[in-house]
């Protein structure tokens, strides 16, 4: 099994509404890995359409970070112009909304260009019950927690939702695909709560969160980096493990898993760095 969904970088794609251009190079320039356009929930009906006509100049060109688009789902009138337009514009991935199938997934790359990442978001029950067959078939998966905790008719807590967290969070590894990304925390004001969202993420194994203001990156990536004790334990593992004997740290014997777990904290703290 790859160790992909290990190794990882931590991702943070912070969504943009594609009826406001404005913003677009403000995203691109606000200090995340992966900026996504949104014509689906962040746009009316009514203007789905005219959104497809980005204004010149309005994305930058030449930008550091990934640019997504998020298409509306398969069975909407918009679904296919919105994958042309993604085609025509080249973005470097696209997002596919209320993904429900492997079929939808192999669909979409096939119209689109090779190269190019699909982030399936699973965000209704049907998706969770081909989770497997999605994430072997996407780039990479991503939870809607929101949307699912409606169509489940569930609350949207995180003892509700932690099983179907940690089902998302399965489904990545067990198809070596990169851990999986947790959904958005509505708040724009709420620091603390954005950080410790992230940290009960981080902690259930997924590799960063979406995003909906640039006022969550920070806190976000934050609390995806190991704390200082951490660190100080990781790096005390691997010096002691040079040595080749068996030696105990902390009360506890240092083996295989433990000095992987070591050279992960490491390796994540270099990333987020």
């Amino acid at each position: 099994m790859s160790d992909t969904a290990i190794t990882a970088v931590p991702s943070f794609p912070l969504f943009v509404p594609a009826d406001r251009p404005d913003r677009f190079a403000k995203a691109c320039a606000a200090g995340t890995d992966t900026v996504i356009i949104d014509v689906e929930d962040a746009v009316a009906p009514d203007s789905k359409v005219a959104v497809r006509r980005i204004p010149e100049g309005a994305l930058p060109r030449e930008r550091t970070v990934r640019l997504y688009l998020r298409v509306n789902a398969v069975d909407t009138p918009w679904y296919r112009d919105d994958v042309a337009f993604a085609r025509a514009m080249a973005f470097d991935g696209v997002v596919l909304p209320k993904a429900e199938s492997a079929a939808q997934v192999a669909a979409l790359r096939e119209a689109l260009e090779p190269g190019r990442t699909i982030l399936a978001l699973v965000e209704t029950v049907a998706g969770l019950a081909a989770i497997d067959e999605i994430a072997r078939a996407a780039d990479q998966i991503a939870f809607g927690s929101i949307d699912f905790a409606e169509d489940m008719g569930c609350a949207h807590t995180r003892q509700t939702l932690l099983p179907i967290r940690s089902r998302v969070v399965m489904a990545a590894r067990l198809a070596g695909r990169p851990a999986p990304i947790d959904g958005v925390t509505p708040t724009t004001t709420d620091t603390a709560l954005m950080a410790d969202d992230a940290k009960h993420s981080n902690e259930m194994g997924f590799g960063g969160k979406l995003l909906i203001h640039p006022h969550q990156i920070a806190p976000s990536r934050a609390a995806f980096r190991p704390d200082a004790g951490d660190l100080d334990w990781a790096s005390r593992v691997l010096s002691a493990a040079k040595s080749g004997a068996t030696v105990v740290i902390d009360g506890a014997m240092v083996d295989a898993p433990i000095v992987a777990r070591a050279r992960r904290i490491l390796a994540r703290e270099r990333a987020l760095t």
